[in-house]
C-alpha cells in the first residue's frame, strides 16, 4: 500500500459478522475511524515527495528516516492504517475459515499445545491491554509463534515478526454492542477471526 492511501473496501457485508460484531460498529469502525487514519496519513505524506514512493511497511520500519517534526504523527497514522487493514482482512463470516489448519495448526499445537490453549492465552493477553491497543499473533524469523500486545496504533517489530492475526481492543471496536464488556467481545470475536486464506 502506497500514497495516496485509499480505504480498502470491506471484503464482506457490514452485517455479515452478526451477531458477534454488529453492523453499526462496522460502519463506524471501518468508514469513520479507519478512514480518519487514511486521511491523516495522506495529509502528512503530501508534504514529503520523497516518502510518497515508500510502502506503508517502509514507513513503519524506518522511523529514523522520517522527518522529525512529523515523525510521531506519521508513525501513529501509518500504524492505524496498517493495523486496521489487517484487522478487517482477517475477519470472516465463513465459519470454516475460523479454524487453523495445515502448517499454522501444527505451529499452534507446537508452541501452545492446542488451539484451545492458544485462544485462552491470546484472550488473556488481550484482556491485559491497558487502555487502547491490539493483541497480535506473529511469526518470528525463526518460525516461532509469538503473542504481542501493542499500545495505541503501535505495530509489532515488523522487521523481525510477521503478523498473522490481531484483535483490536480499542473501545470503538466493540463499545456500541458490548459496552464495557471487553471480555465478552474477545470471547465472541473468535467466531469471526480468519485463519485460512
Amino acid at each position: 500500500m502506497k500514497y495516496p492511501y485509499q480505504l480498502p473496501p470491506l471484503p464482506y457485508a457490514y452485517d455479515a459478522l452478526e451477531p458477534y460484531i454488529d453492523e453499526e460498529t462496522m460502519h463506524y469502525h471501518h468508514d469513520k475511524h479507519f478512514q480518519t487514519y487514511i486521511d491523516n496519513l495522506n495529509r502528512l505524506i503530501e508534504k514529503y515527495p520523497e516518502l510518497q514512493q515508500m510502502s506503508l511497511e517502509w514507513l513503519l520500519t524506518h522511523p529514523e528516516n522520517l522527518p522529525i517534526v512529523d515523525r510521531t504523527d506519521i508513525l501513529n497514522n501509518a500504524g492505524g492504517v496498517y493495523n486496521h487493514t489487517l484487522f478487517f482482512e482477517r475477519l470472516t463470516p465463513n465459519r470454516e475459515e475460523t479454524m487453523p489448519r495445515g502448517e499454522l495448526l501444527e505451529a499452534i499445537n507446537r508452541d501452545f499445545s492446542s488451539f484451545e490453549k492458544f485462544k485462552e492465552i491470546f484472550s488473556a493477553n488481550a484482556l491485559k491491554v491497558f487502555g487502547s491497543g491490539y493483541t497480535f499473533l506473529t511469526v518470528t524469523q525463526d518460525g516461532m509463534l509469538h503473542i504481542v500486545n501493542t499500545a495505541n496504533q503501535n505495530t509489532p517489530m515488523l522487521k523481525l515478526e510477521t503478523p498473522i492475526i490481531l484483535i483490536d481492543v480499542w473501545e470503538h471496536a466493540y463499545y456500541l454492542k458490548y459496552k464495557n464488556l471487553r471480555k465478552e467481545y474477545i470471547n465472541n470475536i473468535w467466531n469471526v477471526i480468519k485463519f485460512v486464506d
